[in-house]
């Protein structure tokens, strides 16, 4: 960056911060390792005596994995039992739009499979979408929605539905698509459930509505959930600070939360009368997220069953009279981490891309980075504009810097005599090079104090582009077909360290021969460091460090050339 310093203090905050996340990945995953009996005991269900109202319960393989509706039941005891990562299936339907490829299943009208045809698994390969969402194998990710009945019936996502065919694809200048399913009882109580597509769109509608024909009265809770296994993100090196998998959650009051499956194994999650909001399930680049009315109220909960993580919102008790009916609407998002889309959607949904503490500062430099899109139409050049805002924006601190440094440079000579004169005896030598930063009225720590302001800056910059789906398989120019992967050819990390290696001639030598060596060493250091790092990463330190060199090589000449 600035100088070597900036390298050092950067480095050792991201090294903190890969060291913490590694260590709390591996934590986590030997947590849930060794606590099988915890989630087993979790899974249990309690007496009828002890189940409050609007508790939440599932397990493993039996129907009581089914919530409990906002008013205390009495449901038998479940047999807990192994379960493969596999759901029981009763046929799929297979729906097709311009944007999605999706199946649902009989069993419940699951929401099965999603595939995400503008977004391919590789660049070279667009007929190879990538799956957000599968019933199957260790990637399980599923959502699911039915009716926890009170009174009378009603089907959870245990029911079988039937459909009127097995395949639908969206009609060229049609704009929505609508697949019905249905579900009926023998006391005449019917539900349809209804799926609409919308072209150019991620988000689904959901409408249950149920049309009491039975002789009594129907009482029950609507509930949605997610229910996915915990597995690595393969796309991300162990060289780079980890993009956050698991639960989250948005309410009123509480704002946006993180609830991660280390959270739902230490204790369930438990919110109650919630007005709006959102649950949803996230991973680097993509979400995927339950939507409720603006003015439903629901409690959202959470649970582990055998290594899969449950994330829910249940309603509130529902009367529907004889002869009555009622629509439950709902809205389920599954796609990319587009933020201009999802703050448009409900409050909070944009923060799924997910910038840390430093969302403050990052979010900005993204609404800039945007912009500069906009105007170039290419995310390379949006970044080389954006670092030359950023420099412009601190020239005048890093001038300060600079001034020091070159000051410091200045002095070389005459501290290396210090030195020389008064060799091993580090007290006496430290105490003339105090006399002679005071006779020539320089602060040696003047250049620190910039490059600090500076850090959370580069930090938050590095999320921006860690996090922001658009520049997934964005190209630059030339070999730089996709931005948010390593260089494939290295030329832009190595590009860094010649850039380092300059600043580092333009910077004072150490006296300390072990502290110079140790700087000469810092350019294959971070060289080797960088070949791991997303290429538009790589850009913004190469453009920001050759603006730093310019910068600092007319301020010392100008310093040399004083008297």
């Amino acid at each position: 960056m600035e100088n070597q310093r900036l390298f050092i203090f950067i480095a050792l905050v991201f090294l903190g911060m890969i060291i913490y996340q590694e260590w709390e990945r591996e934590y986590g995953e030997n947590g849930v390792k060794t606590t099988a009996q915890v989630i087993s005991q979790k899974s249990t269900v309690p007496s009828p005596s002890v189940i409050p109202a609007d508790n939440v319960i599932a397990t493993p393989s039996s129907p009581n994995d089914v919530p409990v509706a906002s008013q205390s039941l009495k449901p038998e005891s479940p047999t807990i039992s192994g379960e493969s990562n596999k759901l029981d299936s009763a046929g799929q339907i297979h729906v097709v739009t311009d944007y999605l490829d999706v199946y649902l299943d009989k069993i419940g009208g699951d929401i099965r499979r999603v595939a995400l045809k503008k977004f391919p698994i590789e660049k070279d390969k667009p007929e190879d979408p990538f799956v957000l969402m599968t019933d199957k194998g260790a990637k399980l990710f599923v959502a699911q929605s039915g009716f926890a009945m009170s009174k009378g019936a009603g089907p959870s996502h245990k029911a079988v539905f039937s459909s009127a065919k097995d395949s639908y694809a969206l009609e060229e200048g049609k704009d929505n698509l609508q697949v019905v399913l249905t579900w009926s009882d023998a006391s005449g109580v019917k539900v349809t459930k209804t799926y609409t597509f919308h072209r150019a769109s991620h988000l689904i509608d959901i409408n249950n509505k149920v049309e009491n024909g039975s002789t009594t009265s129907w009482e029950g809770s609507f509930y949605k959930q997610q229910q996915r296994t915990q597995f690595g993100q393969e796309s991300q090196s162990m060289f780079m600070m980890r993009t956050y998998m698991g639960g989250v959650i948005y309410t009123p009051e509480e704002l946006y939360e993180k609830i991660s499956f280390s959270d739902m194994v230490d204790q369930d999650l438990d919110r109650k009368n919630i007005k709006g909001g959102w649950i949803g399930m996230m991973q680097h680049y993509f979400v995927g997220a339950w939507i409720p009315p603006a003015d439903e109220i629901n409690s959202f909960s959470s649970s582990v069953i055998n290594y899969r993580y449950y994330l829910r919102m249940v309603g509130q008790l529902i009367t529907i009279e004889p002869s009555e009916s009622k629509e439950f609407k709902s809205q389920y998002y599954a796609g990319p981490k587009d933020q201009n889309v999802l703050g448009e959607l409900s409050p909070g949904l944009e923060l799924t891309a997910d910038y840390g503490f430093l969302t403050i500062i990052a979010k900005p430099l993204f609404w800039l980075l945007n912009i500069f899109y906009g105007i170039f139409g290419n995310w390379g050049w949006a970044i080389i504009f954006l670092t030359v805002t950023i420099k412009l924006v601190f020239f005048k601190l890093s001038e300060t810097s600079y001034r020091s440094m070159a000051n410091m440079r200045k002095l070389q000579p005459r501290m290396k005599a210090l030195k020389e004169r008064h060799g091993d005896d580090r007290q006496k030598m430290n105490q003339s090079l105090m006399e002679l930063y005071k006779k020539e009225k320089i602060n040696p720590l003047g250049g620190c104090l910039p490059i600090l302001v500076q850090i959370p800056v580069f930090i938050s910059l590095y999320w921006v582009l860690m996090e922001a789906v658009e520049l997934r398989q964005a190209p630059f120019m030339l070999w730089i077909n996709d931005l948010s992967v390593q260089d494939p050819y290295y030329i832009l990390p190595v590009f860094m360290g010649i850039t380092m290696l300059i600043q580092q001639r333009l910077n004072p030598a150490p006296l300390d021969p072990v502290q110079a060596k140790v700087m000469m060493a810092l350019p294959l250091v971070f060289t080797v460091f960088f070949l791991f790092f997303p290429a538009g990463l790589v850009l913004y330190w190469v453009v920001n460090n050759t603006l730093s060199i310019a910068q600092q090589y007319v301020i010392t000449k100008r310093v040399e050339a004083a008297k």
